[in-house]
This record gives structure tokens, sequence and C-alpha cells, in this order.
């Protein structure tokens, strides 16, 4: 295969997104949720990974997290991926890593980004459902899960575990 073939093959290839996000906790078991103000809903702190600058997954999770809410912390284990099939765009895979359970004084730091937060808060696993819609609100309910069992990472399709 020739490079001009080569560049033909992976320019026709199928493209994906990958997102990051962290699942924050409090020692209540309440999950930290942001409001974006760039669409209805909440969201858990997370993004876009930037794979043109070589960044994992991973480390899209931790930038996330420091411009978003003001915290550089290390990432945990990875507790769910998931497949989102596209609907106006390409399919998306969603890592969320175990962002561990912070303290009041980590709560007290946290320092939205107001060029895309509205506001946070605690969320209870019984009101997640509501404020989390789709594969989002399924992917953070398996998450939990993996947490309460101990188990390893859940592998998800559009939020429902597969195999």
């Amino acid at each position: 295969m020739t490079t001009a073939d080569y560049a033909t093959y992976i320019a026709g290839l199928p493209r994906v997104l990958a997102g990051a996000a962290a699942l924050f906790r409090d020692t209540q078991g309440r999950v930290l949720l942001v409001e974006p103000n760039y669409r209805e809903g909440w969201a858990l702190p997370g993004g876009t990974v930037e794979s043109d600058t070589g960044e994992s997954p991973r480390q899209g999770a931790r930038r996330e997290t420091l411009e978003e809410i003001g915290l550089d912390r290390p990432l945990g284990r990875l507790l769910a991926v998931d497949w989102v099939p596209g609907t106006g765009r390409p399919p998306l895979v969603a890592y969320l890593y175990d962002g561990g359970v912070l303290t009041d004084e980590d709560l007290k730091a946290i320092r939205l980004q107001e060029e895309e937060l509205l506001s946070w808060r605690l969320v209870g696993r019984d009101e997640l459902a509501a404020r989390l819609t789709g594969s989002l609100g399924r992917r953070v309910l398996a998450a939990l899960d993996v947490l309460t069992e101990g188990t390893g990472t859940a592998e998800l399709e559009n939020g429902h575990r597969v195999g």
C-alpha cells in the first residue's frame, strides 16, 4: 500500500468522538453535577478529549475537571466506558473515571468556569434519573453500581450494560 493509498484509507474510516468525565461524590454518597449554560439539563465535570494534542481520555477528564470546577485531582480507576450511537453526529465513546470522595474543604474550593457553567449541586442516587437524561444517567448509575460491587469496569452501549 502506498502512502497515498494509506492516507485515502485513513480518510475513509468512520469518525468517533471521545468524551471523558469524573464521578465525584461527597461523604454522604451524593454525586456532584454541573449545570451547563449551553444546553438544557445537568452533566458531570468533563468534556471532549482533545485527540489532536495527543490527550488521553484520563488526561482529558482531569483537564476538564480543572477547567470546569477548579479541582486538580488525580483520577481513580475507569468505572465505565460507553458506546453512544450518533444522531446528527459521529458515535461517542464516553469514559467515566472515579473522581473520589470530596471533603468539605474540596467542596468549598469549587470554582465554576463561568463561560460554560451556571451552577453545581450534589444529588442523591434517587434524583439522578431526573437530572441526567438518556445514556448519561444510565452510565452514572452503572458506575455507582461498579463502586458498590467493587467490580471492574462497566462496559456499556448507550448506557446499558453488555457482555
